[in-house]
């Protein structure tokens, strides 16, 4: 009997000893999940988690701000309701955020109908967002979650940004607080008022000098009501002038079985027109007929095209 409980304590002490050294070599992962689980907690906090629960306080009209330790103001929050929670972020109704440079020039102001502060500082902006730069423009963005912390504004939500006669779908969006300049990540679809769409990726916005352009590097598609253009640099739109410029190599296809194909395309949409026009080499075929030119403008609504500059015409 003694045999049998000195080998059942002797088992007790090597499952210790085992459990330990498991503990001890796993350490910094255990440590890992700790803090992803916290900070993913934080991330990913949604309208739908905003309950009718019993707040501790209730503030109208509230306002804070917020200074460096060299006592220059960073940023102000101000909100018509301010309310917090014993377990829960507080949450703001109808709140304003702005922020400041060294010289205490407002830099950026984002203002939405909700928002949930965080004991971080990081703040989540929910549902429609309006974002005024420096320069004064205004960005409007709709997106499930959108996260300010630091210099930095970020969601990785889908993201729908209401443009100029347009209205811009992307996977998620960043953007620094000192640019005018906005990142739309992602699959983009661009839905243009006159019916055509652009689809894309990693998508550009600037509003810097008064200038409204929509630019990526990625590959891109144009399509409208008769006519499908493929590029294989990208796509660069002046909202201003309503001309969409495609980047490199270019092939437009159309419902006749005839394609052009030529290189750095110019759109021109404005007046309700759809005119493709390039100073490249162009090319047009068609089951009867391939002609080579110096350059090509082809009006898509009069369905009229125009080859100029050493044409070359082959007949079949």
């Amino acid at each position: 009997m003694a045999i049998f409980q000195t080998k059942k304590i002797q088992s007790v002490i090597v499952f210790i000893i085992v459990l330990v050294a498991i503990l001890w070599i796993f350490q910094d992962n255990i440590l890992s999940i700790s803090v992803f689980e916290k900070s993913t907690k934080e991330s990913e906090f949604s309208e739908e988690q905003i309950k009718d629960t019993p707040y501790l306080e209730k503030i109208d009209n509230f306002i804070i701000k917020e200074y460096s330790s060299d006592q220059v103001l960073l940023h102000t929050i101000e909100a018509d309701i301010y309310k917090s929670f014993k377990n829960s972020p507080v949450q703001l109704d109808t709140v304003k955020v702005t922020t400041f440079d060294e010289r205490q020039n407002e830099t950026l102001t984002l203002t939405s109908n909700r928002a949930v502060l965080f004991k971080s500082g990081t703040i989540h902006f929910i549902g429609e967002v309006e974002i005024k730069t420096v320069s004064g423009i205004s960005h409007e963005i709709d997106t499930e979650l959108l996260v300010v912390k630091g210099d930095q504004i970020n969601s990785n939500r889908d993201v729908y940004y209401l443009g100029e006669k347009a209205k811009i779908r992307a996977q998620g969006m960043d953007m620094n607080i000192n640019s005018d300049l906005m990142n739309l990540n992602g699959d983009v679809e661009i839905i243009q008022d006159n019916g055509a769409t652009l689809v894309t990726k990693n998508l550009f916005i600037s509003h810097s000098l008064g200038e409204k352009r929509y630019e990526s590097k990625e590959k891109t598609v144009y399509r409208s009501k008769e006519n499908i253009v493929n590029s294989d640099k990208g796509v660069d739109i002046d909202m201003n002038l309503e001309q969409t410029k495609l980047l490199g190599d270019v092939t437009v296809v159309n419902g006749f079985g005839s394609s052009i194909t030529s290189y750095n395309l110019i759109i021109d949409q404005s007046n309700g027109s759809e005119i493709f026009k390039s100073n490249s080499p162009s090319r047009f075929q068609s089951n009867t007929v391939d002609i080579k030119a110096k350059k090509m403008h082809y009006d898509a609504i009069a369905k009229k095209l125009k080859l100029t500059d050493e044409v070359v015409a082959i007949y079949e």
